[in-house]
């Protein structure tokens, strides 16, 4: 029986379900609403759950369930090859993505199914997460390491399932399950930054079961990511106000910025400012300790998109001014929804398998850490947090270049603060059928961009990056410097 056919017979039934080849695990569907949390508006999908073992080697282990949506195709006949969004963090679940997102992939859906699956540890496929109290997030004024590797010693103890099998080696036998289980010819995949990585390793475990992949803010196999966060973002907020000092309007306004950074770093360096703002979520007064931490939080956090990059030589003005208030709003802002939003079971348990234990501290620029705004303090944690975060399973060849003349769009910022262009550039190097672009002043993450959805839906629609015509990308919009807090200058 044909989807079309199926959709026409279940037309306004609330069970519907799509099932794979004599003898493969089904998995219903009933209708639902999807949305990114509260205030969000709501998406009507399919969603079901389907069980899988947490062990995939051992049939016998315990069961977790993964959570599974499909946003329907606008076409009422769509092609039997879904687009599958794969959210990044690592610890995003990829519903929450899509809803996020939705607008960004309209043109895609145009003649095929999006299908939506949470990855393990994330969302609602078996969260894994440590609850961490808002108060201690906003309030606590330094970060320390023995703190934090006893709050991560706690967080072991408290996770529901073994956290050695969240890795993504694990995770892409969940995809393939899911695509076996829903009866889809093969998958289009789109990754954005850790999503990357899933992307091109289930290519490189099931290349029969994929026809296209794009990923955007690309991250190559063979690197280890940890070591250079902080030079990376250091070199894109370098970067940002060498573009306010070329800008003639945005220099008068904002005279000499890089010493004021260097300045204000200098000074949270020597100790916390306390600063009263509102509380993003109760709008009350706090009296916060905004230090260096925080700050650098806030500030890597800005450089990732070109709507808030545009925001961060006026914070850093103010700052300078001696107004803490907006920068620390700001991190305020992003802590909590960090946390919402990232589980962190899952994430340690992929930083902690893929990238620490494969850190080659020979070619560590050590320096270049401790002099950037950043600091040490991100490498340091995760290097100790590792220590006692068990690894789980990972494939032979998980490290290595992935090889294919599979489609490939690969998709980066030039201002990206933690995957530039050249990562991309490493992704490619064995890729024989493949597109790079570059978006002039983007940040992290390229789907959103200008006519980049488009061009999405052309490459996926022919399965050739040939086609992709690039002319309208020389027009993206790029958000012009705020010049006071109502906006850019007209």
């Amino acid at each position: 029986m044909t989807r079309t056919i199926l959709r026409t017979l279940t037309s306004g039934l609330a069970l519907l379900c799509l099932c794979g080849a004599a003898g493969a695990q089904s998995l219903p569907l009933e209708e639902c609403r999807i949305s990114a949390g509260p205030g969000y508006p709501s998406i009507k999908a399919r969603c079901g759950t389907l069980p899988r073992p947490l062990n995939p080697a051992d049939p016998d282990s315990p069961r977790i369930e993964l959570r599974v949506a499909v946003v329907p195709a606008l076409n009422l006949s769509p092609e039997t090859d879904p687009v599958v969004p794969i959210a990044g963090g690592p610890g995003q679940g990829t519903v929450e993505f899509y809803a996020m997102m939705q607008g960004a992939f309209e043109p895609l859906r145009r003649n095929r199914d999006i299908l939506l699956v949470d990855q393990r540890g994330t969302g609602e496929s078996a969260r894994m997460d440590c609850p961490i109290d808002d108060d201690v997030i906003i309030f606590e004024s330094e970060f320390n390491l023995e703190d934090t590797v006893e709050f991560i010693g706690e967080c072991l103890e408290k996770l529901p399932h073994d956290p050695r099998y969240f890795t993504t080696s694990v995770a892409v036998t969940d995809l393939e399950a899911v695509r076996v289980a829903l009866g889809y010819s093969a998958l289009n995949l789109y990754g954005v930054s850790y999503g990357s990585r899933v992307a091109q390793h289930f290519a490189r475990r099931y290349p029969d079961a994929t026809r296209t992949v794009v990923i955007d803010g690309v991250v190559p196999p063979q690197l280890s990511l940890g070591p250079e966060i902080a030079t990376e973002s250091q070199r894109a907020v370098d970067n940002i106000l060498a573009r306010c000092t070329e800008d003639a309007a945005c220099n008068e306004r904002f005279p000499d910025l890089a010493a004021t950074f260097a300045r204000i770093v200098a000074q949270l360096r020597e100790g916390p400012v306390e600063v009263s703002v509102p509380h993003p979520n109760t709008g009350r007064t706090e009296v916060i300790s905004l230090g260096e931490g925080q700050f650098a939080g806030a500030v890597r956090l800005l450089a990732y998109s070109p709507t808030t990059i545009a925001l961060l030589p006026l914070f850093i003005h103010e700052a300078g001014q001696g107004n803490w208030a907006p920068i620390a709003s700001q991190y305020m802002m992003t802590a909590l929804q960090m946390s919402d939003m990232l589980a962190l079971g899952m994430h340690n348990a992929v930083m902690c398998t893929e990238d620490v234990p494969f850190l080659d501290r020979t070619t560590i620029d050590y320096e270049g850490i401790d002099a950037s705004y950043m600091g040490s303090f991100q490498l340091e944690t995760l290097e100790a947090m590792c220590e006692i975060w068990p690894a789980g399973p990972i494939d032979t060849e998980f490290k290595v270049p992935l090889a294919t003349d599979l489609p490939f769009l690969l998709l980066s910022g030039d201002a990206d603060p933690i995957t530039p262009p050249r990562y991309a550039d490493l992704a490619a190097a064995d890729l024989g059928n493949a597109l790079h672009l570059t978006g002039k002043h983007q940040g992290h993450g390229q789907i959103a961009v200008g006519c980049t959805s488009r061009l999405m839906a052309d490459f996926v629609d022919a399965a050739d990056p040939a086609v992709v015509d690039a002319e309208c990308m020389e027009r993206n919009f790029v958000m012009p410097f705020f010049l006071d807090f109502s906006g850019p200058a007209p």
